[in-house]
């Protein structure tokens, strides 16, 4: 005989609540809709009100409850504004208000999301990325599919920086070295790039063995050369707002009185510590999102803004080809993985797909310069 569940004595108050805040968003609790939910455990509504976004992400992971079309569950829950309604946890409270006084970016924080995300394992990220290794946004502008888009997005960012052969160019938080490797090959650049991953370093190396090009394994900040040319893509969002004006300095420094840098950055609509607290816990320990705002107040000093393009879009396509690559590719390598690792990846491109397309975060490249004469013309 199977044995009955025993609810929580305050089980019908809790459930009340969450299916009141989820039908603002048009979302049932065990409706037949593809993006509404199907509870299985009934802890699972005072865990979601009690600890908001952290509470919702680690009650998916452990199997509390399901969702086909998660990507449209976010769209709408982000749409609806549900969590400010949530009473937020206090631990979230204590984590945004110490990243306005505290260093999570120092050179030993920067180290953590090196070794706990990027250092994850290259057979994961092999079958998951295009063969040119891009973890960041694919332009999708002429593209039909996730390589089409990378390989446009490699051309956008030589073309703006106007790579010319025998020119020096600087990838700060190189990956496994897809840029260096492209900027090398197709333009004729002499590339160093770093990273704070030994597992990116060790691909990048053997990725560019053949080109004129140098992967260091190092910290940002411990520059001091001079380039033609400096790109960073997708490395901001782990510099942290008290590292912003440092990195400006370093950028400064290392790059030559002509020349042109280009910085590709997830961000934020809203200027504040831009810290969610299930992302920062299970994928990217220690990142903040910028807002235009910080990008400006951070660059003026040195700078002057030539473009900024925003193509946020294009993130809700790439990490939906993402997500079914992974998932296509799950047989592959789960044997090294937790049936709790697939949950939470799953969980995490399909939240971050759903908060793009909802418009909720962007994806900007800013060009810069110290004033070309007569202007700078950007392609798109």
């Amino acid at each position: 005989m199977k044995k009955k569940m025993i609810l929580p004595k305050d089980f019908n108050q809790w459930q009340r609540i969450c299916r009141e805040l989820l039908n603002e968003a048009g979302i049932e609790i065990d409706g037949d809709k593809p993006y509404d939910i199907h509870v299985k455990n009934p802890k699972f509504y005072k865990r979601v009100l009690k600890k908001g976004s952290l509470g919702l992400g680690e009650s998916y992971m452990d199997g509390w409850w399901e969702c086909s079309q998660l990507d449209v569950f976010f769209t709408k829950i982000i749409n609806a504004d549900l969590q400010s309604r949530v009473p937020e946890n206090l631990k979230d409270i204590i984590r945004v208000a110490g990243a306005r006084f505290i260093n999570f970016q120092s050179k030993k924080g920067a180290l953590k999301v090196g070794k706990e995300h990027y250092d994850l394992g290259n057979d994961l990220f092999c079958l998951m990325l295009d063969p040119w290794m891009q973890y960041s946004c694919g332009y999708w502008k002429n593209a039909e599919n996730v390589y089409q888009a990378q390989q446009n997005k490699l051309k956008l960012i030589c073309e703006k920086l106007k790579l010319k052969p025998g020119m020096s160019l600087l990838d700060i938080g190189c990956g496994w070295g897809g840029l260096a490797a492209y900027a090398a090959e197709h333009y004729g650049a002499k590339v160093t790039g770093i990273t704070i991953s030994a597992e990116q370093q060790k691909m990048a190396q053997t990725r560019c063995s053949s080109l004129d090009v140098e992967i260091l394994l190092q910290d940002y900040r411990e520059l001091d050369r001079k380039f033609d040319r400096i790109v960073s893509v997708g490395m901001f969002e782990h510099v942290g707002p008290k590292n912003y004006a440092t990195y400006f300095d370093v950028v400064n420094r290392n790059l030559k009185p002509e020349g042109i840098f280009l910085l590709h950055t997830i961000g934020a609509n809203k200027t504040d510590f831009n810290v969610d607290p299930w992302i920062n816990k299970y994928i990217f320990p220690n990142g903040c999102l910028p807002s235009l705002a910080h990008i400006a107040a951070a660059s003026e000093r040195h700078f002057v803004t030539e473009d900024v393009h925003n193509f946020g879009q294009d993130y809700d396509k790439t990490l939906m080809a993402w997500c079914e690559r992974f998932l296509a590719s799950w047989n592959t390598i789960e044997d090294n993985y937790s049936e709790r690792f697939k949950r939470m990846f799953v969980y995490y491109l399909n939240s971050c797909a759903g908060a793009f397309r909802a418009r909720d975060i962007q994806l900007w490249q800013v060009v810069f310069s110290r004033g070309t004469m007569g202007g700078l013309t950007v392609p798109r």
